[in-house]
């Protein structure tokens, strides 16, 4: 499979644009006009600098107003045209996409249209050049890749062929089976983007709101089906208008459309096994049974703070590693690891982000299968020396830098509490009714959220839901969830766009993206309530407002208001039932716990979250200690 992108995706001046994509390992490039014009290098020098960059110019774009034109505009068409024709032998390449005709000026007519292209081509064939058409979404009169085919049919020029981009055509929603009657020869080049669903003009949804395939809503995968049966075999590019990656950076964001390609040529070729497609073998999406563990980094020092935390929520010391300083809080299917070790990457990461879950562990089908696929994918494997009777934990870079280890059932990995720690029985009483881990909430810079829900999706058998916007008193805060369909994955993925929210704060001190809530499950929230009470757990106090509104808003019972009151317990409800939600106070500069009963709820109390913040912010303090010890208190 031979990958392209435009340069228009990326930030940054051309040089800077190419070196990203080369790095991240794509075989071409579509030079955008402006990113020429605005580079003080000559069209040569700059097919020097993308060929020593071991990249091939696969489109030179774009050219606009084109077909259709009266005279004596048409004449000053071809003169254009001309003239691109020289840059575009100059830089090195033989293609440039015409896009449909938007000028006022322009006249109507299959005829009229397929003659000029007759006659463009005729001139390109006399310098070895191709012209690919492409339907603009709001072209004047052609604005629909059939009546674009349909023109470059009646041209009949072998230099005359087709551009499809999946945007104009899933925008507008044609109808993609026509794809496949198209000869693959007259299909120069596939342009991919995909886009969240918004009812908006079309041009303004292009320019700013394109992502990559599997960061949106459109049907990519089902647009490439389509290409994919013609037989087409040439370049899939990505071209990509989008204001946030326009103030990206540049490798982030082409590692990102790298990844979205390798995926979707992926799914293409599992759902159509019959079709060839040159995509590198790689094992299928992992399925996920749950999470393993947690990982947390302190100092030991700060240790016995976050252990006595630990404690009031029912967890009881329940392993010590065989030849390191760390040490396994339990509950019920919840595995707390504490890393106090003061060699490794989890002392590392302690240096740099202080106290944090810097870690998870995802119990899998085949942890060496999901290992493979990860940096198939373009994660970054991590590993370091292992002591003596070491078990090596497959494992890649997550948010922030933090890790995801894989586990499986299948191998040694299954066994690793038994293997690498020692029992412990440390003669307190404990258990709160807590039985697995609910979800996770990672909070992030917003214009990293595409970034990891590509990368959960791609990588694990799970799906992403509707973006969410968040209320937090000092700002909007975005919200998307990744799950499975089991419900045994989970992941909250917050994206902060100022440092004055909660989430904001939390990526400002801790310096970085990362692990902000744990929610565990349990089966009674009022029987954990009343546990957590006799322990010495103090909640996260809310308003009892909030509880005068909540009896109203749902029609509750005053008894259940009461009880859910004494105990500082929110609820929602959807259409497939109830949930209830308790909070810790703050620890540090912003990590929390939740405790969650579902009974059929399938969301995550968003409309809870205004609450939920306007009282955690009240805990923060300038240094972790202090917070924790009021929440202790």
């Amino acid at each position: 499979m031979k990958t392209s992108i435009a340069t228009v995706s990326l930030s940054g001046d051309l040089r800077q644009k190419l070196e990203a994509i080369a790095k991240a390992g794509f075989d071409g490039v579509e030079i955008f006009e402006n990113d020429f014009l605005v580079f003080d290098e000559s069209p040569r020098q700059v097919g020097n600098i993308v060929r020593d960059h071991g990249l091939e110019i696969t489109l030179f774009q774009p050219f606009r107003d084109f077909e259709g034109m009266p005279e004596p505009l048409r004449s000053r068409t071809f003169d254009r045209a001309e003239r691109k024709f020289d840059v575009m032998q100059e830089m090195g390449t033989d293609l440039v996409l015409v896009c449909s005709n938007v000028s006022s000026a322009a006249l109507g007519g299959i005829d009229r249209a397929a003659a000029d292209f007759q006659e463009l081509g005729e001139r390109a064939a006399k310098r070895g050049l191709r012209v690919g058409y492409e339907a603009l979404a709001w072209g004047r009169h052609i604005n629909d890749h059939r009546d674009a085919w349909e023109i470059v049919r009646r041209a009949d020029h072998p230099n005359i062929g087709l551009i499809l981009d999946s945007f104009h055509t899933l925008s507008r929603k044609i109808d993609v089976n026509s794809i496949r009657s198209i000869p693959k020869e007259k299909i120069f080049i596939i342009q991919l983007a995909d886009a969240p669903l918004f009812d908006m003009d079309l041009l303004y949804w292009s320019r700013h709101f394109r992502n990559m395939p599997g960061e949106g809503d459109l049907p990519v995968l089902e647009f490439m089906k389509a290409v994919a049966e013609t037989g087409y075999d040439g370049y899939l590019s990505l071209e990509i208008f989008n204001d946030q990656f326009r103030g990206g950076l540049p490798r982030a964001i082409a590692n990102d459309g790298h990844r979205s390609l390798f995926y979707l040529g992926d799914q293409v070729k599992r759902a159509l096994p019959d079709v060839a497609m040159d995509v590198p073998e790689m094992p299928a999406r992992s399925a996920v049974e749950g999470v393993s563990f947690v990982e947390f980094t302190i100092d030991e020092a700060e240790a016995p703070q976050l252990e006595a935390l630990f404690r009031t929520l029912g967890f009881r010391k329940a392993a010590k590693h065989k030849s390191k300083n760390v040490v396994v809080f339990r509950q019920g299917a919840i595995n707390l690891v504490v890393n106090m070790d003061e060699g490794g990457f989890a002392n590392a990461s302690y240096l740099v982000h202080g106290a944090s879950a810097y870690a998870m562990g995802l119990m899998v089908n085949d942890a060496e299968a999901a290992l493979a696929r990860a940096v198939a994918l373009g994660a970054e494997r991590f590993e370091q020396p292992l002591d003596p009777g070491e078990i090596e934990m497959p494992a890649v870079r997550g948010v922030g830098g933090g890790l995801v280890y894989f586990l499986d059932r299948r191998s040694a990995l299954g066994k690793i509490w038994d293997i690498e720690f020692d029992p412990i029985e440390d003669g307190i009483p404990s258990d709160a009714g807590l039985t697995a881990i609910d979800h996770l909430a990672q909070t992030m810079r917003y214009d990293e959220l595409l970034t990891w829900l590509l990368f959960y999706t791609s990588i694990f058998a799970a799906h992403k839901t509707p973006l969410v916007d968040i209320i937090d008193p000092s700002g909007i805060v975005r919200s998307q969830v990744v799950e499975n369909a089991e419900g045994t994955l989970r992941i909250t993925m917050n994206g902060a766009e100022n440092r004055n929210t909660l989430a904001g704060h939390f990526i400002a001190e801790t310096f970085g993206s990362g692990i902000q809530h744990i929610a565990f499950k349990t089966d009674d929230i009022f029987a954990t309530a009343e546990k957590l009470a006799q322990s010495g757990f103090v909640p996260l106090a809310i308003s009892p407002n909030y509880y005068d509104d909540l009896e109203a808003r749902f029609g509750l019972e005053p008894d259940l208001c009461e009880r859910l009151q004494r105990f500082n317990i929110l609820y929602d409800r959807d259409d497939s039932g109830e949930y209830f939600q308790l909070y810790s106070p703050t620890y540090g500069e912003g990590l929390f716990f939740e405790i969650v009963e579902r009974r059929g709820y399938k969301g995550y109390g968003a409309a809870n979250a205004i609450f939920r913040i306007a009282a955690l912010r009240k805990h923060l303090r300038p240094t972790g200690m202090p917070a924790l010890a009021n929440a202790l208190a």
